[in-house]
Parts: structure tokens; sequence; C-alpha cells
């Protein structure tokens, strides 16, 4: 669980970052920022990998799979949701 919650973190860290990159590049015309969207889709990538295998551990029916998967491409939501599924399954495991 601890490999999920970190790329969750991360994964939504990159992403406001790669938010700020698009601003300056649309806003302001910084054209020096190109690499923050490769760091994140790689950092998104190995988040896929460790909550699929997170998934399957934990038994999550597809539907929720789905969903945490996705919330990696939102800001702020794949923290949230990190957290939320880290309480259920704090609770559901006895951890």
């Amino acid at each position: 669980m601890l490999p999920y919650r970190i790329l969750a973190w991360g994964t939504g860290l990159w992403l406001i970052a790669l938010c700020y990159e698009m601003v300056m590049k649309y806003g302001y015309g910084v054209e020096n920022l190109s690499w923050i969207g490769v760091v994140h889709g790689w950092v998104y990538f190995v988040y896929l990998l460790c909550t699929a295998n997170l998934a399957v551990k934990v038994r999550w029916p597809i539907g929720k799979t789905i969903g945490v998967l996705l919330a990696g491409t939102i800001p702020f939501l794949g923290i949230i949701v990190e957290h939320f599924q880290t309480k259920q399954l704090k609770a559901q495991f006895n951890l």
C-alpha cells in the first residue's frame, strides 16, 4: 500500500506542476519547461502499475479500479482518493 500512497501523491504533485507548465507555456510563452510533462508521464505510468497491483491484491471491482486509476488525471483528486482508499483499506484489513 505504501508504493500506491507515495505514487498517488507524486502523480498529484507532478500533475499540478504540469498545469503550471501549461499556464506558463500558453499564457506567457515560456518554452523551457517541457521536461515536466515527461516526468509526470513516467510517474503516472508507475502509479498505474502500483495501483493495478494493489487492486488485484485487495480484490477491488473493475469499476473501482478504473476510478482510482483515472483519479490520477485530475489535479488534487488523486490525493483525495488516496486518502479515502487508504482509510478504507486500513479499516478493512486492520492495518
